[in-house]
């Protein structure tokens, strides 16, 4: 197998180096001739973004979600892409009055790919080893971000398991969807001593594909069939995951056959080149992610003005319709309005006025006095740091909001940098704007993904000494901190939609968050040599058996 990645990786490259200068679009070349059905069974190459050199759920969040995505890996549940919830690997379960127990029964007769049994004990000791590796040890994953659990027991005759946690969940069904709980075989030892943090690289799990090979240098990897699988016939003997960075790049690759799917093409010019030719297949789909912007309240957009004047000087319409070509819905909420939380309530004070906002600034004394173009605040010219990244658009609306800010003379330096860089710098606080793209509802209601605003006077601010909070951007809001603990207190459902309305409200209000907008994500496939290919709202789900090849 190491053999066909190496080969798929060098037609690749020289498909690289010289499709500039082709660009037939037909779908077929001599490396994608072979790539539908190789010598020993049906194979698929898929060329896609890796986040992480390892599929241990316990290393850090990216890799939890990269053997999910490659089909190495499932969880006790799953989202549908309205948000409901379907059994996977446990198909029942009960819960307490005080929704703190919650006993799940294991589905019967599923084995991991290796042949052991996935039962209630195996179920039990990979959450047991989650939680405890992660709290003992150099792995950096956080389960007890969506989970505050206390205990985890199987019972073995009734093949069941009962977790209990310190704090009510209204339907811990939703954050056992997450990457972190996928369910592993953890008999033996996992650890890797030649690897950085001493995690494993690879799992076994009960998922229809399994990891034959992965090299670490090209993060690129081979599967094969699970001749275990529990839920159906597997389409593919072989599938190889190929590392392509560019979106430029994905599109010249599935034009000229050397790849027959891949995922969020996000520039606009090579999308609607593949959307045009009836060779390729596009799904596309509003689902339950928003590109934002975080602001940083100790920082200069501190000040109230500004960062109104700021807000009201950005033309968010144009620039998801026209900046990224539509790749994003526009709205100012901080939750997509595809998903059922009355969007249409909301109202937005500081939207779109370039005029009112150079009046905002120019009342208020926020002037510029030395005719350099750039406005001042207390003597010094205003420049804010933009930390950006190349990925679905982000680095393209950071150069929009530059271009729309210096318009009413504020001044923005972008600055490109790695997704791994930012996640840094966010942390230590050094940016003035910096953006990414979230899942807004990962475990089934916003409730951990509105945590990023929840200040509770300074204690949930992520500083060296406080590694465990999320508010990256120090926004304290004593009106939203006491939305924020109903939310959390409750167990009715339309009183939680009711309480997101109101704390995204306040977030408008205050000028919280910059919103680029609702992201619109793709899958694409070659018509003639896929089926199935549908980008899930819930994109934890890339590799699934519903991708077969084309009759």
């Amino acid at each position: 197998m190491k053999k066909k990645l190496v080969a798929m990786m060098m037609v690749l490259a020289m498909a690289v180096g010289t499709l500039s200068g082709c660009g037939s679009g037909s779908g077929d070349s001599a490396g994608g001739a072979d790539s539908a059905k190789a010598g020993e069974g049906a194979h698929l190459n898929f060329g896609c973004y890796v986040y992480s050199t390892s599929f241990d759920p316990a290393a850090y969040q990216n890799a939890s979600w990269q053997g999910m995505r490659w089909g190495i890996t499932e969880a006790l549940f799953k989202f549908n892409d309205d948000a409901t919830i379907s059994p996977w690997l446990a198909d029942d379960y009960q819960v307490s009055d005080d929704h703190k127990t919650w006993t799940f029964h294991i589905r019967d007769g599923v084995k991991f790919s290796n042949g052991n049994a996935c039962d209630a004990q195996a179920v039990a000791d990979s959450l047991n080893r989650l939680f405890n590796v992660c709290e003992n040890t150099e792995y950096s994953s956080t389960p007890r971000q969506y989970i505050d659990m206390a205990s985890i027991e199987a019972d073995t005759e009734a093949n069941t398991v009962t977790i209990v946690t310190n704090v009510a969940y209204a339907d811990l069904r939703g954050p056992l969807c997450f990457p972190f709980y996928t369910i592993i075989d953890v008999e033996g030892d996992l650890t890797d001593e030649n690897h950085e943090g001493g995690y494993t690289t690879s799992v076994i799990g009960t998922g229809p594909y399994v990891l034959d090979s992965f090299d670490e240098l090209s993060k690129s990897g081979e599967l094969v069939k699970n001749e275990n699988y529990w839920d159906g016939e597997v389409p593919y003997d072989s599938v190889t995951m190929l590392f392509i960075e560019d979106d430029t790049t994905k599109a010249m690759a599935i034009e000229s056959g050397d790849i027959d799917l891949t995922e969020n093409v996000t520039t606009i010019s090579d999308l609607q080149k593949l959307e045009d030719n009836d060779d390729f297949y596009v799904s596309k789909k509003n689902g339950v992610r928003i590109g934002f912007a975080l602001v940083n309240f100790e920082g200069i957009l501190g000040n109230d003005t500004l960062r109104q004047a700021v807000f009201m000087a950005i033309d968010g319409q144009t620039l998801c319709d026209v900046t990224v070509g539509g790749m994003y819905t526009y709205g100012p909420g901080v939750i997509p309005e595809a998903l059922d939380y009355d969007s249409d309530k909301l109202v937005n004070p500081y939207a779109y006025d370039q005029k009112a906002a150079i009046k905002l600034l120019d009342d208020n004394g926020i002037v510029d006095t030395d005719g350099d173009g750039i406005r001042e605040l207390d003597g010094e010219n205003i420049v804010l740091e933009f930390d950006t990244y190349k990925n679905r658009c982000l680095s393209d609306f950071a150069e929009g909001i530059q271009s729309q800010l210096s318009a009413v003379g504020i001044g923005c330096k972008v600055n490109v940098m790695d997704s791994d860089t930012l996640w840094m710098e966010m942390q230590e606080g050094d940016y003035d704007l910096t953006n990414s793209n979230w899942i807004t509802v990962g475990t089934g209601d916003p409730e951990a993904y509105l945590l990023n605003w929840y200040g509770n006077g300074g204690e949930n601010f992520f500083t060296e000494d406080n590694t465990d909070a999320t508010n990256y951007c120090k926004y304290d809001n004593e009106e939203f901190n006491k939305l924020y603990d109903q939310f959390k207190a409750s167990l009715d459902e339309q009183e939680r939609k009711d309480l997101v309305v109101q704390m995204e409200q306040v977030l408008i209000d205050d000028c919280a968050v910059l919103v680029h907008g609702y992201y619109n994500s793709t899958m694409i496939s070659n018509a003639s040599r896929v089926t199935g290919a549908e980008i899930p709202a819930f994109d934890y789900y890339w590799l699934t058996t519903d991708i077969k090849p084309a009759e």
